[in-house]
């Protein structure tokens, strides 16, 4: 087997990626048979759950690892219900077509089979992301806060945060850094009490620490934020680390994929706590 190479990275190849993706159609969503639904609080699931607030991540490659799982191999359904049924509070789809090998396809077919808070996982850059996100089920979207910090993206991230509350989408902002958290911390009293994601993940190199989110939680007050901690959590002993660091739900997804027996994991997880 040939060895996994990676491609060159930036964050500018992502949000490309996501634009030539709404160019080629990739969010024309008029076609599917959708699935209407009362959108579902991703925040009370986390704040309700009795054990390890687990967000499982659907994924089937990565920048960093290349394929994980041949997704044309895959019963995307029974995956999804399978994750739901042993333990995960929500899901997470990941939608990118390039590098990720995703579609929103696979959460317009997943909305319809479970009852759980669907993430629409994402580099968005347009409205017209969020636009195919609701129509298709999502509860929540994902906004990067380094694409907007770096003028990526078709508008502030207060205007895309505004927008997806008037589509009754929640929103996570992902932060990389203490100066990206702080700036969350303080981006408005509207945003307050709601969600943060700390990915562990460095964009420039792609290398993992899950001490990011220790560190971040440790010099600075989340107030009621509810922070998700994201990237390279793959051990009971590390949620349980991460929660005593602060950390309200952990979203996951490679380590799951990549398990060979994915319904035993999520649950050794999800009983961690």
């Amino acid at each position: 087997m040939s060895k996994f190479v990676r491609p060159e990275f930036s964050l500018k190849t992502l949000t490309d990626n996501s634009y030539k993706s709404i160019e080629e159609g990739a969010y024309d969503v008029e076609t599917y048979n959708l699935h209407m639904h009362d959108p579902i609080s991703l925040k009370k699931r986390i704040v309700t759950c009795i054990h390890a607030p687990l967000i499982t991540e659907i994924k089937f490659a990565s920048p960093s690892k290349g394929r994980i799982i041949d997704n044309t191999k895959i019963d995307v359904i029974r995956l999804a219900s399978t994750l739901v049924t042993t333990g995960s509070i929500g899901l997470s789809v990941v939608t990118q077509p390039y590098l990720f090998y995703g579609s929103i396809k696979y959460l317009a077919m997943i909305r319809k089979a479970v009852n759980v808070p669907l993430l629409m996982k994402d580099v968005i850059v347009s409205e017209m992301q969020m636009d195919a996100a609701k129509r298709v089920g999502s509860d929540c979207v994902l906004l990067i806060k380094s694409v907007f910090d770096q003028d990526l993206a078709e508008g502030s991230m207060e205007k895309f945060v505004e927008y997806a509350s008037k589509k009754a989408l929640q929103v996570i902002i992902e932060v990389h850094s203490e100066r990206e958290f702080e700036e969350v911390l303080n981006f408005s009293e509207s945003y307050r009490n709601n969600l943060i994601g700390i990915n562990n993940r460095n964009l420039n190199d792609l290398k993992i620490d899950i001490h990011t989110t220790e560190r971040l939680l440790r010099n600075h007050d989340k107030t009621k934020n509810i922070v998700i901690s994201e990237s390279g959590i793959t051990t009971a002993k590390e949620i349980q680390f991460l929660k005593k660091a602060g950390a309200d739900a952990f979203l996951i997804g490679t380590s799951i994929m990549e398990s060979d027996d994915i319904a035993s994991q999520v649950r050794r997880l999800y009983f961690s706590l």
